[in-house]
Parts: C-alpha cells; sequence; structure tokens
C-alpha cells in the first residue's frame, strides 16, 4: 500500500452509520449463480511468497521499483502464467528516471464485451522486501490465476489479472494502465478487484465497499464462515483500485490492515492483540516471510478464487432485482430495524410470487421475527419467533403472495430481535420481479 497523509481512523459506530446514510437500494437487471470455487491452497501462495523474499534477498533487500529485485519479480510472475496458458503483456512506463513494469495476464476465452479483472501491487518500498505489502495479494492472486488453470475453467465473462509497478510512489503502474486503456476497453471491464496486504500478522476482516455487488460477493463468503467483516476505510484512495474507480469502472477488495491500531472491539471479535498496528512491520525492513498470519491469508486467498468464480460465471435469473447490501445492525432483544428498497419501473401490481431475499448474519435465530412491509404498510410475516429454533442467521428466499399490493414504492425488510443475549445485522434484503 502506498504512502500517504495519515488519516484518524473513523470510530466503528460512525462507519455503518456513514455507510447506511450513503448506500441505497440498488437496482439491477439480473442476478448470478456463483459456480464452485476451488480450495487455494495456502502452501502453494506461502511458497510465492518465500520465492519473493529470496529474490528480495538476492537483490538489496527489496523489490523497489527501478531496483533489479522488481524486475525479477516481474520476470518470476510472468514465467508461472506463461506456463500456464495465459497471454501476458508486459507494460512499460517511466517514473523518477527509471523504467517501471505492469504485468498484465488473459486467460483465454470469456465475453471479451465482460471482463472481470483481479489485481495487485507487486513492489515493495526500498526499506524491505515486502512480504504482506505486498507481496501477500500478489502471491493471492497468482495462485488464483494458476487454479483457473489446472481447472480449465471456462467462464462466461473473460478473466484478466494485473500486477501494479511504482504502486509505493503513488499508484503510478495501475495510473499509467488505466490512462492508457481506451475507452472502448473501460467500458469493457464489469469490474476490478484490489488485494492489497491481506496477510497482516495482527489481522482484521475489511472488505471494499464501493460497489453493492462485489461488497456483498465478499461479505456473503466470511459470513458463511462466520467471521465478521468490517468496511475498509484506512486504504481508501491510497492503493490501485482508485484510479480505476476515478474511470467509473466498479470496484472492490479486501484487505487486513496496516499501521492503523487495532480496537479492542476488533481484537474480541477477530482475535490478536488490541493496541497494536495490524501490521507493525508496515514498510519496514521486518516485513518478510516471518510477518505473515497463515489463517488471514489462507481465508482470503479462498475468497479471491471464490470472487472470481462468482463474478465471472453462472447462469442469469430472469427478473428485476431490486437490493439493499447496506448492513443494518439488530438490537440485542430491542426496537424493530429495517432496511428498504425502493421499487419503481414495474407496471402493475406485484406478483403473486414475490421472491424476497432474506440474509440476515445473527447468533441465534430463533429470537427473530422477520416482517416484509409493503409500500402502504401491509405486513408479511416471513419467520415468527421460536425459542427452540437454535440455529444462526436465516439465508434464504421466501415467496410472498403480494398480488394485492401496488409494485412500485418503497418495501421494508423489517427485523426483531425479541430475546437477550444475542447479536447481528441485516447482510442484504432484495426483491426479485419476474
Amino acid at each position: 500500500m502506498s504512502l500517504s497523509v495519515h488519516r484518524p481512523a473513523l470510530a466503528l459506530a460512525g462507519v455503518v452509520a456513514v455507510a447506511a446514510a450513503l448506500a441505497g437500494p440498488v437496482p439491477a437487471a439480473t442476478a448470478e449463480v456463483a459456480a464452485a470455487a476451488p480450495d487455494i491452497s495456502v502452501a502453494n501462495v506461502k511458497q510465492h511468497l518465500a520465492d519473493l523474499q529470496s529474490i528480495a534477498t538476492a537483490n538489496g533487500g527489496n523489490r523497489a521499483h527501478g531496483r533489479t529485485g522488481y524486475k525479477a519479480s516481474i520476470d518470476f510472475v510472468k514465467a508461472k502464467l506463461d506456463a500456464a496458458g495465459y497471454t501476458t503483456t508486459l507494460q512499460q512506463f517511466t517514473y523518477n528516471g527509471a523504467t517501471g513494469y505492469n504485468l498484465i495476464a488473459d486467460w483465454p476465452g470469456g465475453d471479451p464485451n465482460q471482463v472481470v479483472m483481479a489485481g495487485s501491487h507487486l513492489d515493495s518500498v526500498t526499506s524491505g522486501p515486502g512480504i504482506n505489502d505486498n507481496g501477500s495479494g500478489s502471491a493471492a492472486i497468482l495462485e488464483t490465476a494458476l487454479a483457473v488453470s489446472r481447472a480449465g475453467y471456462q467462464p462466461t465473462k473473460h478473466l484478466r489479472f494485473g500486477w501494479w509497478g511504482a504502486e509505493e510512489l503513488g499508484l503510478v503502474g495501475s495510473k499509467y494502465y488505466v490512462n492508457n486503456l481506451p475507452s472502448t476497453e473501460r467500458a469493457k471491464l464489469s469490474g476490478y478487484l484490489n488485494f492489497d496486504m491481506i496477510g497482516s500478522p495482527n489481522p482484521g476482516y475489511f472488505v471494499y465497499d464501493d460497489d453493492p455487488t462485489i461488497e456483498k460477493t465478499f461479505k456473503d463468503y466470511f459470513a458463511g464462515l462466520g467471521i465478521p467483516t468490517e468496511i475498509e476505510t484506512e486504504g481508501d484512495g491510497r492503493s490501485d483500485h482508485a484510479p480505476f474507480k476515478n474511470a467509473g469502472i466498479p470496484v472492490g477488495g479486501l484487505f487486513t490492515g496496516a499501521d492503523y491500531t487495532k480496537t479492542s472491539a476488533q481484537a474480541q471479535k477477530w482475535g490478536g492483540t488490541a493496541g497494536q498496528a495490524f501490521d507493525r512491520c508496515y514498510h519496514s525492513s521486518c516485513d518478510t516471510t516471518a510477518n505473515i498470519n497463515d489463517t488471514a491469508l489462507d481465508r482470503n486467498s479462498d475468497a479471491i478464487a471464490h470472487a472470481i468464480w462468482t463474478l465471472s460465471s453462472g447462469t442469469t435469473i430472469p427478473g428485476k432485482v431490486f437490493e439493499n447490501t447496506a448492513d443494518v445492525s439488530i438490537p440485542d432483544n430491542g426496537a424493530a430495524v429495517t432496511s428498504s428498497v425502493t421499487v419503481s419501473g414495474i407496471t402493475g401490481n406485484a406478483p403473486s410470487s414475490l421472491a424476497v431475499g432474506v440474509d440476515i448474519v445473527h447468533t441465534y435465530r430463533g429470537d427473530l421475527v422477520v416482517d416484509l412491509v409493503a409500500p402502504d404498510g401491509s405486513v408479511y410475516n416471513l419467520k415468527p419467533y421460536s425459542s427452540s429454533d437454535s440455529a444462526d442467521n436465516v439465508r434464504t428466499t421466501y415467496t410472498v403472495n403480494a398480488s394485492s399490493e401496488v409494485a412500485n414504492g418503497t418495501w421494508r425488510l423489517r427485523v426483531q430481535d425479541r430475546a437477550s443475549y444475542d447479536t447481528g445485522y441485516i447482510n442484504s434484503f432484495k426483491l426479485t420481479f419476474p
């Protein structure tokens, strides 16, 4: 991650409040069904990191822009991808009087007008080998790309991977790539996924909140593992997603933290040490292979593969979807809360088989009463309170006969926790009209 002016960390409550205020219903023409992604071997990812460490050690201790260690790193990654059947392109640029390199790798096939791209910066700072920052992201997307090849995967969309140079000097490589991409090619990018520092030794689990679909893909994955996530704020504008976002391309990504301090609340839910930085070796000589949390690296590598497979493949479900992916905290044994979507452009009444997609993360689902509230205030109970329902989470699609309701207007998912000791939040709510 590049250097920038250090900004104070926002309190979590403030972040959630701002996100909830800014995030709104997200209409979409289609929804995707995920294909199954393979498990990414953390041992393979760690071997790539060991190789990058060896390259740094043999080249003055770093892999920085303009140094021999960076070019050797690019050559190392390129050789792996060439052998796996990728079409690779080495893009050169000049910065501070030195030649820099981006590596672009395209997997043959897929719709060339719909491109899913994943990227990471490959350079380090001059003071160290940069194994977490950002060997971790670079190694994980390399192993994911190799898994694509091993699986003989043929996605619906076209897959592209990128490794950026001179990120630590101000996102130079990624800016060069985006600025030199013709507008017709930019329009083909369905999304760009960025992975910068995903193995921090005192890790958090942070998800970019820039694009609702990409964000939900990652959040759903971690929720399925029972791992809470937070919105990523520390790296805003400081990594290679920024040039893509500024060009109007949907972006998303993962992050485990840099020099911000882990709070007591974060340590309670993620483990690790409160009062210490997520990465005490950030931009330092101690950012070596010893500076990696294997569990975080493993989980994030698998999440990357899940997102690549999910976003690039699947069958299209007919219908018009209205979705809200903003998190809404559910008070323990407290007042009801709602997540809303505003439906527009539908003629007449709602259907007799309105699909209501509910994704609630909760530690004891039996405490919850879940209702759909129509625009006119009519209430449809989706899930009653049940003291014997000891499972966690509510992730399902209900079918509601809403044919007496006018379709257009604001629909609400209303959730109330009616017993003590268990917590959770609404992760997302959507309505699908056939």
